[in-house]
């Protein structure tokens, strides 16, 4: 592996960088990863209290009509969460100007590398990390193949640092969260078919 020095395309690389539309991105990123399955019963779900506990009139207690009310030990949860879907959209036209800005943004840093891919033919981790070693990349690295190279994938993926990923799931928040971003030859052309 070695690393390549070439222009990037300018149309991707050098496009104009929009911070809102970035911000807007994000947002709805992390919407999209929140589960949203966090439940409580409510008095109605809570197993128990069909009988009334006592009588209405005559014990100088407070009236009570149910064991699981919200104020009882044991009682259902009064405006808990339930289910929800948290997901926001974005159309698929802003979602491809947000990945050329955060592409440019990383450009502009200086930020970007370019190799031409693995050497490595040995099924060895070693060997992939002694490869990556050569490129002196501090902080978080966000490593983008193509399809085609599941090697890289496969035996870098628990690597502390280092994200792995191909052109097909390439993201704004992934991208701007790793301090390096590093492309191989093939995942350059198959960057250009997708955006």
């Amino acid at each position: 592996m070695e690393k390549v020095e070439v222009k990037f395309d300018k149309n991707i690389f050098e496009a104009p960088i929009t911070d809102e539309l970035l911000l807007k991105y994000l947002r709805v990123y992390r919407s999209r990863q929140r589960q949203g399955t966090s439940s409580v019963k409510t008095r109605a779900e809570v197993s128990g209290g069909g009988i009334k506990p006592w009588k209405q009139k005559g014990t100088g207690r407070a009236r009570a009509g149910s064991r699981r009310a919200p104020h009882w030990v044991h009682g259902g949860i009064a405006h808990g969460p339930k289910p929800k879907d948290w997901s926001l959209k974005l159309p698929a036209q802003m979602k491809k100007v947000a990945l050329k800005s955060a592409l440019s943004l990383k450009n502009q840093e200086k930020q970007l590398h370019l190799i031409s891919g693995f050497n490595s033919k040995s099924s060895k981790l070693k060997n992939y990390l002694s490869e990556l070693a050569k490129l002196n990349l501090p902080g978080k690295t966000l490593l983008v193949v193509s399809n085609d190279e599941k090697e890289p994938v496969r035996f870098l993926r628990n690597v502390a640092n280092l994200k792995v990923t191909n052109t097909q799931t390439l993201n704004v928040y992934d991208i701007l969260n790793a301090k390096n971003v590093v492309f191989t030859k093939d995942s350059l052309i198959k960057l250009k078919e997708r955006v």
